[in-house]
């Protein structure tokens, strides 16, 4: 299989040496020159009418124009100079420049910047309150919008249908169901609820909150039903895994449209057969880079990523245009092969097609070359990318946690703490424990960070970062500790915390615990072959032979085995 797809991706192939540094992958690309300044016309025209209008001193509505130009040609520098004018001219407190300056800013993703504006507003408008909310919906701030909107509904503000989208909109991204059912009640109160852009936003809360029958409940009240009406109730029944009646609705469906065949070709590909998924596919008149990319991520899904290539290959084959997200989901694949070779060439080809610098790309690449074992590939990725976000520096920390560099996990965790609109989540905190555990780190530095996560960050702890923590405290011979940490954290009835004790009692040689976090272990349904194993090791580390000889012949009656130990080596090409 690997010489047919090889054959099929001559194409994408180059003949400088791209595995020995990354420098040398920017130099295989062929990219086109950037844009002269002369090519760039509506920024030159852009400047010129700045130029003239500092001149002329304008008034507020033109210095709204003049903002919205700058928006709308995406020129930061020109943005950064008029908001200057803004200020020294005394128009900073005019709501309208003010409302044009925080969309501005959004949309550089400068909410920082953004938000500073609002507050030098005497009086925010609605529209002010809306265009900070939505930036930060669309910056994925999810959070801090829906903190704005509590405070904008507690002002002498009402809120109205805008406000209403763009905080459903991210109820449904952090699967809040009751606040999206609250803001549900808002809707009503409002008398807002037969809205249509309103009523589809309520559907795909519903849809992404795993509600799938308040969403076709929805949808069924709906007078004037649209095309995204009709592709949102047919999105939450894929994800709720109800692919019959997404069927059933496509059906329905006066004009199906792509979007409308892709949610259920996502829902066979993540819940039903994935040979469902790739029927609709070829039946499908004009399916887009989305379809392909449900079919991939399906694969990968499932453990089968040389299926998840072979398709990749197939959709190269067919002209299909690729994206950040095919390319996203392939390194994925490859990443769980640890095949460096594949990776390298399709990193290729993510330079040929221009999307190297994504965000998206550049995360899956940083981990594709650390699960591939080459860190420093992966640090030479993430040092350039023009913009990274919280997935891009946990994909890096992680990395490198993983490969062994605790002293980078905890330099790059410090840097972030620095990062303006970014700050470390749970899966940033898991990775620095982890590091920890991997290495000499003194329990007590451990300890810090893990109160830091509860106390600086307000992140409640997972299963994980308890189970990480007692493996700290089993390394530093300290597991009774672990077992105060269960019982603080509220995890006793969780199996997996206390076969990490037992693991950890392993360590520090602790029978008398081990024996307690074993029989935790068998009452939670827990126990496999690691428990037996576990504690038969501990007891021959005492010398109690007996005892040994029965936990072995338990095993042996109830067919319990230890699992064969194997080593698994990657050769790769430098």
């Amino acid at each position: 299989m690997q010489r047919a797809c090889s054959k099929k991706f001559l194409i994408l192939q180059t003949k400088t040496p791209l595995l020995q540094k990354s420098a040398t992958i920017h130099n295989a690309s062929n990219f086109q020159p950037c844009p002269t300044i002369a090519d760039q016309d509506p920024w030159t025209s852009l400047r010129a009418a700045l130029a003239e209008a500092f001149q002329a001193k304008p008034n507020g509505y033109a210095l709204v124009q003049l903002v919205r130009a700058c928006t709308s040609q995406a020129c930061d520098f020109c943005g950064h100079q008029l908001h200057s004018y803004i200020l020294r001219s005394g128009f900073a407190s005019d709501v309208f420049v003010g409302t044009a300056m925080i969309s501005f800013y959004t949309k550089t993703e400068s909410l920082d910047n953004a938000r500073k504006v609002f507050d030098e507003m005497p009086q925010p408008s609605l529209v002010s309150w809306n265009s900070l909310i939505s930036g930060h919906v669309q910056c994925g701030q999810f959070r801090k919008a829906l903190s704005l909107f509590i405070q904008l509904d507690g002002s002498e503000n009402l809120v109205d249908a805008y406000s209403l989208s763009a905080v459903l909109g991210a109820s449904g991204h952090l699967g809040w169901l009751p606040m999206g059912q609250s803001i549900h009640s808002k809707v009503v109160k409002l008398g807002v609820e037969e809205n249509t852009f309103v009523a589809n936003c309520l559907i795909d809360m519903y849809g992404k909150c795993e509600s799938f029958e308040e969403a076709v409940k929805v949808f069924n009240g709906m007078v004037g039903k649209d095309t995204i009406s009709w592709n949102s109730v047919i999105a939450a029944c894929a994800r709720s895994g109800r692919l019959e009646e997404a069927s059933r609705y496509l059906r329905q469906m006066p004009r199906p449209d792509t979007i409308s065949y892709n949610e259920l070709i996502n829902g066979c590909a993540q819940f039903g057969e994935i040979e469902d998924a790739v029927e609709i596919l070829s039946k499908m008149e004009s399916p887009n880079s989305s379809s392909w990319n449900a079919v991939i991520t399906g694969y990968v899904d499932r453990d089968e990523a040389w299926k998840a290539l072979s398709f990749f290959f197939r959709m190269h084959s067919c002209d299909v245009g690729m994206d950040q997200f095919t390319f996203s989901s392939v390194l994925s694949g490859v990443a769980g092969l640890s095949t460096l070779t594949w990776g390298l060439l399709i990193h290729c080809c993510t330079i040929k097609c221009g999307l190297d610098t994504s965000t998206v790309v550049g995360s899956a690449l940083i981990d594709m070359y650390s699960k591939c074992g080459q860190v420093n590939y992966a640090e030479l990725i993430f040092q350039p990318l023009p913009k990274k976000n919280l997935v891009c520096w946990n994909a890096m920390i992680s990395g490198l946690a993983h490969n062994g560099k605790t002293v980078e996990v905890v330099h790059l965790f410090e840097k972030l703490k620095t990062v303006k609109d970014e700050e470390p989540d749970s899966i940033t905190f898991l990775n620095v424990l982890l590091s920890c555990s991997n290495n000499q780190v003194p329990l007590e530095t451990s300890m810090q960070y893990f109160r830091s996560m509860m106390e600086d960050y307000g992140i409640k702890p997972t299963i994980e970062h308890c189970c990480t923590m007692i493996r700290l405290m089993g390394q530093r011979g300290d597991v009774y500790a672990g077992k105060r940490l269960i019982h603080e954290m509220g995890f006793s009835s969780s199996g997996s915390v206390w076969r990490a004790l037992l693991g950890a009692c392993g360590t520090c040689r602790d029978l008398k615990l081990a024996k307690v976090a074993a029989a935790k272990v068998i009452e939670l349904g827990a126990a496999d072959d690691y428990v037996h194993v576990t504690i038969s090791n501990i007891l021959a580390s005492h010398g109690k032979w007996r005892d040994v000889r029965e936990v072995r012949e338990l095993m042996r009656k109830k067919g319990v085995r230890k699992e064969t130990g194997y080593s698994w080596l990657i050769g790769m090409e430098n």
